[in-house]
C-alpha cells in the first residue's frame, strides 16, 4: 500500500519512543508525506473521540505506534475507526501486539510504501447498552493521578436516532482486546447475570467478567485462567474472574453470538472498561451487550505471522524438564499434498518468506 498520510501515536514518557517517532517523521518528510501526531493531551483539555482524532489528522491511511501494547491499543482503535492500517513499534516490556523494533522503522516504512507488506485483519468488539454510559462525579480526577485525561464515555453511534430500550442503544465504541465488567468497590461483589444469545448462562457473584476477542485472549482473560485463542479465529471469549460459583470456566461463543451482562439488583456498582480504560459505571438494572463490530483492525505484517512462536517467545514458555528437546517446527521438503494445501503451513526449509 502506498502511504499518503501518516499518523503516529507516541508514548511521550519513553525517550526511546520519542526518538523513534522522530525517525518516522523524517522518513515522511523525505517522501513528501504529511505526518501528524494523534491522541495528544494538552493541559486540561478533554481527550477527543477516535473519529474526531482521525478527522483532525486528515484521515491517515497508516498509523504507527511507538510504545508498548497499551500505546498500540490506542493507535489500533484510531486506525480501525478510520479504515487505516496499524503498525506497532515495540518500546515496551512485552510487545505481544507490536510488529517491529525501533531499529527497523525506516525499513518497515519503505516496505509498506513499496507494497512489500501484507495486511492481516482482526475481529473487534462493539457494544449496545440499556442506556448511555456515564462516569460518576469525581471519578476522572481519581483516575487521572499520574496519567493523562481518561477517554470520554462512548456516544451513541452516528446516524442512529432514538430506539426502544429493548435492543439497547448502539454505542460508538470498539475494543481490540476486551470489555471488562468489574466491581467498583473492594467490599461489594459484582452481581452479574450473563446471557449468551439471549439465554441466561449463569448469575455470577464475582470480581469481574471479561468478554474478549481472540486477540485479547492472551491479555487479561489469559491472566484470569482463560484459554489462548488463535487470532485467525472470529469468536467471543467470556471469562469470569474469581466467581463464587462451581462453574468458573471460560466459554468460547460463536462470532454471531452476543454476550450480554446485566447488573443484578443487589450488586454493587460495576465499572465498564474497554482495553483497560474505564469508560463508564453501571448501576443495578443496567445491562451491556458485547458482540462483533462491523469494523476490522488492519494490522501491517512484514513477514508471515508466527503466532505460536511469538506466544512461546513473549511468554517465555518453558519445556518440561522430563521431555526431550523438540525441533522448532515441522515442515517436510516434499510438495504439499492437495488435502493440506488450504492449511497455514510454515515456509519450506531454505524458502524465503513471502513479502
Amino acid at each position: 500500500m502506498a502511504v499518503n498520510r501518516l499518523g503516529v501515536v507516541v508514548h511521550q514518557a519513553r525517550p526511546t519512543a520519542v526518538a523513534a517517532a522522530h525517525t518516522a517523521r523524517a522518513w515522511a518528510a523525505a517522501h513528501g508525506i504529511s505526518c501528524f501526531e494523534l491522541d495528544v493531551w494538552r493541559g486540561d483539555q478533554p481527550r477527543r473521540s477516535s473519529r474526531e482524532e482521525a478527522a483532525a489528522a486528515g484521515h491517515p491511511d497508516l498509523i504507527v505506534t511507538f510504545g508498548g501494547d497499551g500505546t498500540f491499543l490506542r493507535g489500533a482503535r484510531l486506525a480501525a475507526r478510520n479504515g487505516a492500517a496499524a503498525l506497532g513499534v515495540n518500546v515496551g516490556r512485552v510487545g505481544f501486539l507490536t510488529e517491529i523494533t525501533v531499529d527497523q522503522v525506516e525499513g518497515a516504512l519503505d516496505a509498506i510504501h513499496d507494497g512489500r507488506a501484507t495486511i492481516e485483519e482482526r475481529m473487534l468488539l462493539t457494544l449496545r447498552a440499556s442506556r448511555q454510559l456515564e462516569m460518576p462525579e469525581g471519578m476522572e480526577a481519581l483516575l487521572r493521578y499520574g496519567r493523562g485525561p481518561v477517554p470520554p464515555p462512548p456516544r451513541v453511534r452516528p446516524g442512529r436516532g432514538p430506539e426502544e430500550v429493548g435492543w439497547g442503544i448502539p454505542l460508538d465504541v470498539i475494543a481490540v482486546n476486551d470489555v471488562v465488567f468489574e466491581k467498583l468497590a473492594r467490599d461489594r461483589q459484582a452481581g452479574l447475570g450473563v446471557y449468551v444469545s439471549g439465554q441466561l448462562l449463569a448469575s455470577y457473584s464475582a470480581d469481574a467478567i471479561i468478554v474478549a476477542t481472540p486477540t485479547g485472549s492472551t491479555a487479561y482473560s489469559f491472566a484470569a485462567g482463560g484459554p489462548v485463542v488463535s487470532p485467525y479465529l472470529d469468536a467471543v471469549v467470556f471469562t469470569p474472574v474469581a466467581p463464587h460459583i462451581a462453574f468458573d470456566r471460560t466459554v468460547v461463543a460463536a462470532v454471531d453470538e452476543a454476550v450480554a451482562v446485566r447488573v443484578l439488583p443487589t450488586s454493587g456498582r460495576v465499572a465498564v472498561s474497554l482495553d483497560g480504560q474505564l469508560r463508564g459505571v453501571l448501576e443495578p438494572g443496567d445491562w451491556v451487550a458485547a458482540y462483533r463490530a462491523p469494523d476490522r483492525l488492519r494490522l501491517v505484517r512484514l513477514a508471515p505471522t508466527e503466532f505460536y512462536h511469538r506466544l512461546r517467545d513473549r511468554f517465555r514458555l518453558a519445556d518440561s524438564p522430563a521431555a526431550d528437546v523438540a525441533p522448532p517446527f515441522y515442515r517436510p521438503t516434499s510438495p504439499v499434498p492437495p488435502d493440506l494445501a488450504h492449511l497455514r503451513l510454515p515456509p519450506a526449509p531454505d524458502e524465503p518468506p513471502e513479502p
